[in-house]
């Protein structure tokens, strides 16, 4: 069983405020999760292959193609936009080199 000055100490580390009937009470719960963890290593895994995902993930891509746009479009994009440089969109910096 977790000794209540271990609990103490988790508690600390993890800034939890225990009273003393929570420490008690924490005191089972984790000593009770270990002792689960130890019967799960009892548990022989030596044929079994490791899954790195349990859903096949995949990553879905499309070609990247300009669309065509009316110039008269553009122009009135660039006309409302709030700062331009000759027919650009002028917009802050959000990746700076390091």
């Amino acid at each position: 069983m977790i000794l209540e000055k271990e609990v103490k100490h988790i508690a600390e580390l993890a800034r939890l405020g225990l009273t003393d009937k929570e420490v008690g009470k924490m005191q089972k719960e984790l000593s009770s999760i270990l002792d689960y963890m130890d019967k799960l290593k009892e548990v022989d895994t030596s044929e079994v292959k490791p899954i790195f995902y349990s859903l096949l993930i995949e990553n879905v891509m499309r070609e990247d193609q300009p669309q065509k746009q009316s110039l008269e479009k553009l122009n009135r994009l660039v006309k409302v936009a709030p700062e331009t440089e000759k027919r650009f969109v002028k917009v802050k910096t959000i990746l700076h080199k390091t």
